[in-house]
C-alpha cells in the first residue's frame, strides 16, 4: 500500500523486526529434529551466524573459535588487525579514551597503511589454527590488494560498504570495481553487500556474487541513518532481498543465500530474520560482548574512523560470557543474548520448522506491540525484556 506523503511524492510503508511476530501453526517438532544448518559457496556450517567483520568483534582467536562453534567470523581487511603487528596495544588505547577524544583517537589509528604481508599473515594463523579464513574489504580495498588475495589460503571475501551496486559512476581516470570481473578472478566465494532492495540484490546475483548482505544502518555502533538518512528497516530490506534471491533461483537454478545484516541482538531478532527470507545473519555487538572478543568490552562501526565523514560511534557493551556460550550455551542470561543457536532450535521446534527452507514460510503479522506487550514489571525493574 503506498502512502502520499506530498503531492507528488508516494512512498511505501517499511517494518523493522521489532514490530513484527512470528504465528505458531497447527504443528510442532521436536527439538532435535529441528536443523539449521545452510551453506555459502562450498562452505557449510551448523550455525546460521556470521561475525561481523569489525575490528571489536573479529581478530585471528575469534575467527578460529567461532569456525570450531560451527558459525564463520570474518576479519576486517582495513582494520587493526593487517595495520598494526601487535594489535593488541592499540586495542587497550581504544578502550582506555574518554568519549570527547574517541573519533580522533580512531582517525589517527586508521591512518597507519595496511600491510600486504599482514594480510597474508592474518589468513595463515586463521588457517594453521584451523579456522576458515574469510576477510572483508571496501571496493577499493579489493581493487588494490585483488592479486594479493588471488594467490592467499583464503576461503572467503566479504566485499562490503555502506551501500554496494553493480553500478558505479567514478572519475574519468579512476579504477572502478567491476564485481563480475572480481568474482571471477578472486578464486574464492564472493559474498557482497550491502544492500536492501529487490533490483540490486537481482543485479549482484547476476555479477555472480555467493551470497547477500542486506542491512543498511540498522547495526548497534552504525550511525550511518542519522548521518546520511539511508535505510530500509530489516524486515521489509530482508523480505525484498529473498524475494530476488527466489526469482533467480527459479530462473537459473542457482541458489544465492541472504545474510540480514544489522539490528540483530537476540535470539529472537535472529528467528524473525529467518522467517523474512535470511538463510542466516551477521552480528557485531553479541559477539563483542564475549569474554574474548578483541574489543575488550567496547564496540564501533566499520566507518567511525572515516577521517572525512564518521558513521559510527563506539558503545560499551561490557562482558557477557564466553563465545561459546553466546553461541551454543548454556544460557546464564534471560535477555535472549546467550545460547543463540539454542534459541533458534527452539523457535524453529515451537513454529514446526525442521530447516531453514521451513523457518522461510512461517506466518508473520506486524506487532508493534510484542516487546512490551505485559511486560510493565520487567520494564520497571530492568529485568529480562526490560534491560
Amino acid at each position: 500500500m503506498n502512502i502520499e506523503i506530498g503531492l507528488n511524492k508516494k512512498v511505501r510503508r517499511a517494518y523493522g523486526i521489532d514490530e513484527i511476530a512470528l504465528v505458531p501453526g497447527s504443528r510442532t517438532i521436536d527439538f532435535d529434529l529441528t536443523n539449521p544448518s545452510w551453506s555459502i559457496g562450498n562452505v557449510q556450517r551448523e550455525v546460521p551466524i556470521i561475525a561481523s567483520a569489525m575490528d571489536s568483534v573479529v581478530d585471528v582467536n575469534t575467527a578460529v573459535e567461532l569456525s570450531k562453534l560451527g558459525a564463520l567470523g570474518v576479519l576486517n581487511m582495513e582494520g587493526i588487525q593487517t595495520r598494526y603487528e601487535n594489535p593488541d596495544t592499540i586495542l587497550d588505547q581504544i578502550a582506555s579514551v574518554g568519549k570527547s577524544e574517541f573519533v580522533t583517537l580512531m582517525q589517527k589509528i586508521y591512518s597507519e597503511p595496511i600491510k600486504e604481508e599482514l594480510i597474508i599473515q592474518r589468513i595463515n594463523e586463521i588457517k594453521d589454527k584451523g579456522g576458515i579464513a574469510a576477510l572483508s574489504g571496501t571496493p577499493q580495498a579489493a581493487i588494490k590488494f585483488k592479486d594479493t588475495l588471488s594467490k592467499s589460503n583464503l576461503d572467503m571475501f566479504f566485499l562490503q560498504g555502506t551501500v554496494v551496486s553493480t553500478e558505479h559512476l567514478g572519475l574519468e581516470g579512476k579504477e572502478s570495481l567491476n564485481i563480475k570481473k572480481l568474482c571471477q578472478s578472486i578464486n574464492v566465494p564472493v559474498v557482497a553487500g550491502n544492500c536492501v532492495t529487490y533490483d540490486v540484490a537481482k543485479l549482484l546475483m547476476k555479477a555472480g556474487v555467493a551470497g547477500l548482505m542486506v542491512g543498511i544502518g540498522p547495526g548497534a555502533a552504525c550511525t550511518s541513518r542519522g548521518v546520511l538518512g539511508i535505510g530500509i528497516p530489516q524486515a521489509t530490506a530482508i523480505s525484498d532481498c529473498s524475494s530476488a534471491r527466489d526469482d533467480y533461483f527459479e530462473e537459473s537454478g542457482c541458489y544465492i543465500p541472504i545474510i540480514g545484516d544489522g539490528g540483530i541482538i537476540t535470539g529472537g531478532d535472529i528467528c524473525k530474520c529467518l522467517a523474512c527470507g535470511a538463510d542466516a545473519v551477521m552480528i557485531g555487538s553479541p559477539i563483542a560482548k564475549s569474554s574474548s572478543a578483541p574489543g575488550k568490552g567496547f564496540h564501533w562501526g566499520m566507518a567511525t574512523p572515516s577521517p572525512i565523514l564518521p558513521r559510527g560511534t563506539r558503545i560499551e557493551v561490557g562482558s557477557s560470557g564466553s563465545l561459546e556460550r553466546i553461541i551454543k550455551g548454556p544460557a546464564l542470561l534471560d535477555d535472549g543474548t546467550h545460547n543463540l543457536l539454542g534459541a533458534i532450535r527452539t523457535s524453529m521446534s515451537t513454529l514446526g520448522a525442521k530447516n531453514i527452507k521451513e523457518m522461510h514460510n512461517v506466518e508473520i503479522v506486524i506487532a508493534p506491540s510484542l516487546l512490551t506487550e505485559g511486560k510493565v514489571y520487567q520494564k520497571a525493574q530492568q529485568l529480562g525484556m526490560g534491560k
